[in-house]
């Protein structure tokens, strides 16, 4: 069918004939055991099984297909990049479907890879046999996001299948988001963009083209081992040194720096959460009960939005900020200034933020329209790959996908099908607005 016989409500009522297609999809996603790696030399799991099903999928609605597993070195000396890590088993999938020619090509992306899930954690069945009940599909990665994934799949072949779309739709699903960002990276280093891109992470069907950017930090404090049930001197003659103590007063600057940022008006975005440095550990061990300990280990995670990001679009200036304001303040406390903490700074993803005013946030929020969803703009409070295809590719990015954020990760994992669907249309119209 030509792009010039076809509507919103013909797209609206072709992905409503599909909903048993969806679901079914959805779940036989849920049914590879994808769990992401914590270790990178960790072997496969059923992620090649999963790409090469999605691939036949769109191999059969015309896509043309890439389907491969990425060198080490396509990663290799980037923020995201892993030491030691590798793809045996874990190949990424670029599906195009070609349009006719001339028009705007749009980038559907997800990951398809999920956190750890095992029936003992308090799943009523194996959270990788997907069940459907009550309008909703349960499984894990079901909202996490195997369910978005099933949607902007089936959209797509509705699109190959009626729309006759001048641009080109792309869909790419790649490994390692949860644990890392280099399967994304990967795409994106193998030239995967486009001219828009649309990340069906959970976003509660709310268009979200913003997000913050995180950096972690480990922090070390020294302070003097000497017995707990002892009076001790003044460090300076000798006596033990609370490595505790020391702990506590970083916290407080952490405290005052956190108020800083949480103050200026120039740090407040209109689509996320307040910047922010949060403890996530704090380490402490003398290795016996009735020792002063002599070193304590902080974890901190830094979240920035993209006002803070430096002139490449990553944290470096941020981290500077910090380390910079925690070593003055510790240089207040005699002992620190004379024995500073020790930070060592890891694990960087860039924020990111498409204009509100693109052409791809307005055609979602056409798109909701139509559907009688809320027009609604938001934002991630962490990252996702999308960042990545706009930083790496300047593809200009976004999230839309099916309810709900605060369900991924958990037991009991669900989404529902009415989303799913809803989904599936809103990226039917949007890739029709975009692309024809």
């Amino acid at each position: 069918m030509g792009a010039g016989r076809v509507d919103e409500a013909v797209l609206i009522d072709a992905v409503g004939e599909r909903r048993d297609e969806v679901v079914a999809l959805a779940c036989e996603l849920i049914g590879y055991d994808t769990t992401s790696r914590s270790d990178p030399g960790a072997p496969a799991r059923e992620e090649a099984a999963l790409q090469e099903a999605v691939a036949a999928r769109l191999r059969a609605h015309g896509a043309e297909i890439d389907l491969w597993e990425p060198a080490p070195d396509d990663v290799a000396g980037h923020p995201l990049s892993v030491e030691g890590i590798g793809f045996a088993g874990r190949p990424q999938l670029a599906a195009r479907l070609p349009g006719t020619g001339g028009g705007r090509s749009l980038l559907l992306n997800g990951h398809i890879d999920v956190v750890p899930a095992a029936q003992a954690d308090g799943w009523e069945h194996d959270p990788f046999e997907p069940q459907v009940r009550d309008g909703q599909v349960v499984g894990r990665g079901a909202c996490d996001m195997k369910g978005g994934i099933a949607a902007m799949v089936v959209a797509a072949e509705v699109l190959a299948d009626t729309a006759g779309l001048r641009g080109d739709v792309i869909v790419c699903t790649n490994t390692d988001e949860e644990s890392s960002g280099v399967g994304g990276l990967a795409c994106a280093r193998r030239g995967v963009r486009a001219d828009y891109a649309i990340v069906t992470e959970p976003s509660s069907l709310e268009i979200w083209p913003a997000c913050r950017g995180s950096v972690y930090c480990s922090v070390e404090l020294d302070g003097r081992a000497g017995h707990a049930e002892q009076e001790h001197p003044h460090f300076r003659e000798g006596g033990a040194v609370n490595a505790v103590d020391k702990a506590r007063h970083l916290l407080a600057g952490i405290d005052h720096l956190r108020a800083d940022w949480r103050s200026r008006l120039a740090l407040r975005h209109p689509l996320l959460d307040l910047p922010d440095v949060v403890v996530t550990r704090l380490v402490a061990d003398a290795g016996w009960h009735v020792t002063i300990p002599d070193r304590t280990e902080l974890s901190l995670s830094v979240l920035i939005v993209p006002q803070q990001a430096d002139a490449r679009g990553w944290t470096r200036d941020a981290q500077r900020e910090v380390e910079g304001y925690l070593r003055t303040w510790c240089d207040a406390d005699p002992w620190l200034a004379e024995h500073p903490p020790r930070f060592r700074w890891h694990t960087e993803c860039n924020p990111s933020e498409t204009p509100s005013d693109s052409a791809s946030v307005q055609a979602l929020l056409a798109a909701n329209a139509a559907l009688g969803l809320p027009q609604t703009l938001g934002g991630l409070g962490s990252w996702y790959d999308g960042a990545t295809f706009a930083l790496e590719t300047g593809t200009p990015a976004l999230m839309y996908g099916p309810r709900a954020i605060d369900w991924a990760h958990t037991v009991g994992e669900h989404v529902p099908v009415d989303d799913l669907v809803a989904c599936a249309q809103g990226i039917a119209i949007a890739a029709w607005r975009l692309c024809r």
